[in-house]
């Protein structure tokens, strides 16, 4: 029920970008430039029906594996395939006619546009939540993206799952999609504009994070975020107060990740060897790495930056034997009082 709502709004209702009635699948605006001159290039078409809500390329991703779910009319797929370049590959995975049509007819014209010959990408038709039904092998890619795409899945604890099979060990799910500040109303999940508009399929944003440590990514990291805004007074008085937000999210298949940031003693020196970042590495919201400068991290982050293709830009401080507690300033903090109360009756503990 809810897939063919959903590709009847995206392959026969929608007709174009102008025709969304809300804010929430839109550009990014703040697009690097070097990103803003591929996607340039990217065919007319492809661009008018593109519904994505922020940006999925990260660093460093020449000659990377990746899968694009929900790859709608290929526009990621396709600044993507120029971005791995010959010796990478682009597979796009979508469940709508329509868009898949869009997507196979330009191949021909990207080839040319970024000078090889698109063999390094395919489309496939399917479900992101029944990847398994697909010729995908386990622990394949090197990143998995998604562009606003996950809120309209009826069962997104199976995306979050199959991503985490399909992902090589030290990969990462890059993506952005909607969250919410609450959990929806079952009246409104049930709206076919609003889930359309990619609102009503949110996840309260803690319920996301924690069906993402449940799935095997154990430390999801928020790379940006952006209030969304409702032009349209019909649809923003169904929703009445809740708040959503278009958020970019990147999780990394690290067995052994622990809950909370702990430290070990390590640090962390960026070479400012990464193309575009010369000057700090965006690891993300929250860790904005300067370069030739020793950064202290946390156990976590420490594994993030070594045990993943980030690894040869960064230098590492410290053996990680010595444990010092949880790392200040990652917003938990001893839940002890700091003063020694002494208490002279006697009494035992409880």
């Amino acid at each position: 029920m809810v897939h063919d709502q959903v590709k009847d709004y995206y392959g026969k209702t929608l007709q174009g970008s102008a025709d969304l009635q809300t804010n929430a699948c839109c550009t990014d605006a703040s697009m690097p430039e070097h990103l803003k001159r591929i996607v340039g290039q990217i065919h007319d078409e492809v661009l008018t029906r593109y519904y994505g809500c922020g940006l999925v390329a990260p660093q460093l991703l020449e000659g990377m594996r990746i899968l694009d779910l929900g790859c709608g009319s290929g526009r990621d797929v396709y600044t993507l395939s120029a971005l791995v370049g010959e010796q990478g590959a682009v597979v796009g995975v979508d469940m709508t006619d329509e868009q898949l049509d869009i997507a196979r007819r330009h191949r021909d014209y990207h080839a040319e546009a970024f000078g090889h010959d698109q063999s390094n990408v395919r489309f496939l038709k399917g479900y992101i939540e029944r990847l398994d039904e697909l010729d995908l092998q386990s622990g394949h890619f090197d990143i998995i993206v998604s562009n606003c795409v996950i809120n309209l899945s009826p069962d997104k604890e199976a995306v979050l799952r199959e991503a985490h099979r399909l992902l090589k060990p030290g990969g990462e799910l890059y993506f952005s999609d909607v969250y919410a500040d609450r959990r929806i109303p079952a009246e409104l999940a049930r709206d076919p504009v609003l889930y359309g508009e990619c609102l009503s399929g949110a996840l309260y944003w803690n319920d996301f994070e924690n069906l993402a440590k449940a799935s095997g990514f154990a430390d999801p990291r928020l790379v940006e975020d952006r209030p969304i805004t409702i032009d349209n007074t019909r649809q923003k008085a169904k929703v009445g107060p809740i708040g959503f937000y278009s958020a970019t999210y990147r999780l990394f298949k690290l067995e052994g990740l622990e809950p909370a940031c702990e430290d070990y003693g390590q640090a962390v020196i960026y070479k400012g060897t990464i193309a575009h970042e010369p000057h700090a590495f965006i690891l993300d919201k929250h860790h904005h790495i300067p370069a030739n400068k020793v950064f202290p991290v946390c156990g976590n982050t420490h594994r993030m930056l070594h045990d993943t293709r980030l690894r040869d830009h960064f230098e590492f401080i410290g053996d990680g034997q010595t444990h010092f507690g949880i790392f200040e300033g990652c917003g938990t903090t001893l839940p002890f009082t700091d003063d020694t109360v002494e208490n002279d009756t006697g009494g035992g503990c409880c």
